[in-house]
């Protein structure tokens, strides 16, 4: 775990740099990730996706959304939800952060076999963690 914790904040440290150069922070980054990926989300799912409190999530989106890269719409399906997504704006910005976090990444992951490695490996852990339930003492 300290292992994952470390390199979860060294990744986090490098992409707050790269991301801050774009004016944004790290959070409004995984907002924007999580949008593109993922296409229109729940406003509760993209809380549980970026580990945010729903306030601080709210204060985000409402500074995304002012921003013009993200935008809300009730959910068609459950008029008592609304989901975000991502304007044009916010993909080409999503794109160019995309881009320099890959380039740089390449000095840390020197071949593609390594990224992808390290990709199946994390989606495995996640996929093993999410599906275990944590016994109650």
């Amino acid at each position: 775990m300290r292992m994952l914790t470390r390199a979860e904040r060294l990744l986090a440290r490098r992409v707050t740099e790269i991301v801050g150069g774009h004016g944004h922070g790290v959070d409004a980054w995984r907002v924007l990730s999580l949008l593109a990926d993922e296409g229109g989300q729940p406003m509760t799912a993209v809380a549980d996706q970026v580990f945010l409190p729903p306030g601080t999530l709210t204060k985000l989106m409402d500074s995304l959304v002012e921003s013009g890269l993200v935008h809300r719409k009730v959910d068609p399906a459950d008029r008592r939800r609304i989901r975000a997504y991502l304007t044009p704006r916010g993909q080409a910005l999503h794109d160019r952060i995309q881009a320099e976090i890959r380039e740089d990444l390449r000095s840390v992951l020197t071949s593609d076999a390594e990224s992808a490695h390290l990709s199946i490996a994390l989606d495995s852990l996640v996929s093993a963690l999410e599906n275990r339930s944590v016994p109650v003492a």
